[in-house]
Formats: C-alpha cells, structure tokens, sequence
C-alpha cells in the first residue's frame, strides 16, 4: 500500500511539473499585468502545495519495509533515484527519506492533484483544457445579393431550357472547372446581366449622342452632327454590349476549364512517380488518393483526388465506378485517361506499380515535349515584340512626322503624335501581356 501511494505521489508530480513549466512558458511571453500577476500567484500556490507533496512522500517512504522488494515500484525508484538503482532492487526507508528530500528540494512547485484544489489550480486546469481543444469553423459561403436576384427571377426559365436539353456543354464546362455555381443559377446570372447591361448600353448610347471624346483637353466635347446621322454611328452600342455579356459569360466556363486543365498537366507527371512509389508498397489503391491530399504538394490535383475520394467515403461507390465517374466530369484529358486507365488496372487484377511507372514514363516525355514547344514560343514571341511593339511604332511616328513636314495626308501636331504614340506602345503592350497570359502553362 505504502509503495502504491508513494508511486501515485510521484505520477501526480510529473503531471503538476507539466503545468509549471507551461505556466512558466506563458509568464515569459505574457506582456499584460494583470495576467503576469494572475500566472505568478497560480505558481506561488503551486509551489505551497509542493512543500505538503513532500511531507507525504516522506510519510510514504517511511512506510516501505527493507526487506520488500519493490517490483511494482521499479520505474519509479529508478527515477526516485536518479536512475542509480537497477530493476528489480530494493530500498531502505532511509535512503528514501533522504531521496525524497532531495526530489522535493530539486523539482519546486510540484503539487498533489489529489488533494482539493484551489480555484486558481482550477482556472489552470480550465485554461488547459481549452488549449488542447481545438475547433476548426468553416465559415459557408453565401451567395450574393446578385445572385439571389438573378435566380428569384430566371430561375423556373432557366430550368425549363435545361430540362429540354439546352446549355449541355455550358452545363459539362461548369463541373469541369469546379466553379461553385448550379447550373440554373448560372444561367439565370447570364440572363439578368444581360439585361443591366443592355441598360447601361443605352446610357452608354445617349451619352454618345450630345457627346465625343476627344485626345485634347477638355477630352469630352459636344459634338455638331445631326441626331439621326449621330444615332447611326452610336446605335450598334446597343446590341454589342449584351451580346459582349452573353459571350463571356457562355465561354467563361470553358476557358476557366482550360486554365485547370494546363494547371493538372503540370502537377500530374510529377504526382504520378509519387503514386508509383507508394503503390510499390501493396496498399489499398483508394489509400494512395489519401496520401496524395495529405501531402499538399499538388494543390490542384488535390481537388480532383478529394472528390475520388468523396466518392468513396461519403456517397459509398466502389473505387473502380468512382474513377469511371471523375473521368467523365475531369477538366483535364490526360487525368482522365489515368483514371480510366487505373479502373481498368484494378478490375482486371493487373500490376498497379508497373501501370502507375509506365503512366509516369509517358507524362513526363509529354511534359518535356511540352517544356520544348513554350520555349520555341517564348522565342517567337520576343522576335514578334521587339517587331510589333519597338520597330513599328517607330516607324510609325517618322512617318507621322514626314506627313507633318510635307503636308501630304493627315497633318497632326506634335502633342498629338506623342499622345498617339503613347497610346498606341501602351495599348500594345497590355494586348501582348494578355496574350502571353492566356499562352503561358499554368503554373505548378
């Protein structure tokens, strides 16, 4: 009984010299008064009780007799003692007293938990415990007022086109490109932009009507044609704004689609050699998908992998009908053929680590091929912006001045050959950045 006690003592001081070295921690990194002295009293109260620990292991030591050999006790002698005694040996109750007094001297503001703590002890305790709890909140997102307005009004008609089979390939490009939208609500949106702005087309119009732009100051000037002959230059306004709207927001989704799609191909060589070596250790194939998302190596290819793994976890289907799934709804072909490629392999009790090897071989002979062509076109299209952007308008401006000098043709000054010129070097170089934009492989 006594070395049983003795041995309790001892686990409730290990845990106790747990909270004061954390109570410690926080007092150094504490910068608030209040808190510091709230910290400082919890460790004062802390140590008292480390003077009545000690009296007890005292207690508790005398009560051990020499010729018991402690087997239950070991570990705890052996720590009792500074490691000095073997397993298995016994102790006086002499050479416990003294080695008690020496724990309780060395280790200060070590307390009982069995006694009754006192309601600093307990505030400790409390704020422990909230530490150690951790709760992840996923804020959800909401749609926007927009929206909302969209669909209350486009909703039952954007429906009834689907459900006769219209907006097919829209529909197919909004799952690809994982966009948070249903497609009725979508079309719903591209229904109700539409119509804001066709409204803002006739703003627009009207404007143009009683006024022109021009490149001098004031830039905004009346202008002198008539109403109707104005009308006539103005009135494609209308219809080009809307029909602007309804292009983009139909082809939106695909391109969006395309953008995914480069940025896959680039992950996917380099993901399929990690799959190929975890598969080499035979386990569960719908595992390796798990692997790959705890690594966040592949940020876009974890999306993919997760909704595989969904598939399996959340809605129940078998691993081989999930890929078969992912594959028809993949942005990117070359993951789709992975995905049917390895439901294949599966079903027909192949070699997933020679499939996942020889797959990886393929990709990365496509990857190089495909680093080879952006390099031959980065090349191409320095030699097209140092003949378009540079060369061109300077030759451009020495022929505006020729025309100038000579008084042959259009006949500008030299404020406006400069604002042209601006113009024009400032509009070419944010077409070519677009332009490389839309080129360059997506980023890994």
């Amino acid at each position: 009984m006594a070395s049983e006690k003795l041995r309790g003592s001892f686990e409730r001081q290990k845990k106790i010299a747990e909270e004061i070295m954390e109570l410690s921690g926080e007092l150094k990194n504490s910068t608030e008064r209040g808190e510091r002295e709230m910290i400082s009293s919890q460790i004062k109260s802390l140590k008292k009780s480390l003077r009545k620990s000690g009296e007890r292991v005292v207690e508790a030591a005398e009560g051990i007799s020499v010729l018991k050999p402690l087997n239950k006790f070991q570990d705890m002698s052996l720590t009792f003692s500074g490691s000095q005694m073997q397993p298995g040996g016994v102790i006086s109750s002499g050479e416990a007293e003294g080695k008690a007094k020496e724990f309780a001297e060395t280790r200060p503001g070590l307390a009982k938990l069995g006694e009754k703590v006192s309601s600093l002890e307990e505030l400790t305790l409390k704020r422990m415990k909230k530490k150690e709890v951790k709760v992840i909140k996923k804020k959800e997102k909401k749609p926007s007022l927009y929206v909302k307005i969209a669909s209350s009004l486009f909703y039952d008609n954007s429906m009834s086109m689907i459900k006769k089979g219209k907006f097919y390939m829209l529909r197919r490009d909004l799952i690809r490109a994982n966009m948070e939208f249903v497609p009725a609500n979508y079309i719903s949106l591209i229904f109700f932009t539409t119509i804001v702005s066709f409204f803002a087309a006739i703003l627009v119009t009207v404007f143009f009507l009683f006024f022109s732009l021009a490149a001098s100051p004031p830039f905004i000037v009346s202008v002198e044609d008539g109403l109707g002959a104005r009308f006539l230059k103005v009135f494609w306004i209308l219809f080009a704004v809307p029909a602007g709207v309804i292009l983009l927001g139909y082809f939106y989704p695909s391109m969006e689609k395309k953008s995914i799609e480069s940025k896959i191909n680039q992950e996917l060589p380099f993901a399929t050699i990690h799959m190929s070596s975890i598969s080499n250790s035979m386990i569960e194939p719908s595992k390796i998908f798990s692997i790959i998302i705890s690594t966040g190596e592949y940020p876009h290819l974890e999306k993919e992998f997760t909704k595989v793994f969904n598939e399996v976890n959340i809605y129940g289907y078998d691993l081989v009908t999930a890929l078969r799934e992912m594959a028809f709804n993949c942005p990117s072909r070359k993951l789709a053929e992975l995905y049917n490629g390895l439901a294949t392999t599966i079903t027909s009790g192949g070699n997933l680590p020679e499939f996942f090897d020889k797959r990886a071989q393929a990709l990365l002979f496509d990857h190089r091929i495909q680093m080879e062509k952006n390099s031959k076109a980065a090349e191409t299209f320095m030699d097209i912006y140092i003949s378009v952007v540079i060369a061109a308008p300077m030759i451009l401006m020495l022929l505006l001045v020729m025309m100038k000098l000579s008084g042959l043709g259009i006949s500008l000054s030299t404020g406006m050959i400069t604002l042209v010129m601006i113009l024009g070097v400032s509009a070419l170089n944010v077409l070519f950045l677009f332009f490389l934009q839309l080129k360059q492989p997506g980023n890994a």
